[in-house]
């Protein structure tokens, strides 16, 4: 039986906003490959609430969208003092931020218009077509896991 991760996507956020205040774009960006990478290199989720829908500017989690809708394109800061993960998961955590943490959400919109876990998920839809399609975790497995060997192999 799997066990239920301690965390919650908005801690994974929160553990972004404690770095640097940003976009709510970026922090779905960012909170969206923390998770896909979890999957991918730990085979289990690293938050509750993890599901991201294929939305037409990338993937969006609904509990951060639904929290920080408001903020439009202003900064988001944290509030409160940033969550504590173990080691291993803030080792993953500044991966995730070193890899792509200097991206603005722009940038990170277009990045995963390029990979296969979006794509799959929109299906044939129009890039302006909106979706609610969740994006699966077996393809993000697929996917990240795909990369990883490559870079190692390298």
């Amino acid at each position: 039986m799997t066990q239920t991760p301690q965390h919650d996507i908005t801690d994974v956020a929160n553990w972004f906003l404690d770095i640097e205040p940003m976009p709510h774009k970026k922090l779905q960006k960012l909170s969206y490959y923390a998770v896909a990478w979890y999957y991918a290199l730990r085979r289990k989720p690293l938050c509750r609430r993890d599901e991201f829908q294929a939305w037409i500017h990338g993937p969006v989690n609904l509990v951060l969208y639904n929290k920080y809708r408001h903020m439009g394109w202003d900064n988001i800061s944290l509030e409160g003092s940033a969550p504590k993960f173990d080691s291993a998961d803030i080792e993953l955590l500044e991966i995730v931020w070193n890899t792509y943490g200097e991206f603005s959400g722009h940038q990170l919109e277009s990045l995963t218009h390029n990979e296969d876990p979006w794509i799959k998920a929109r299906g044939n839809l129009d890039l302006t077509e909106p979706s609610k399609t969740v994006i699966s975790a077996d393809d993000m497995i697929a996917f990240f896991t795909k990369i990883y060997h490559e870079e190692q192999n390298d």
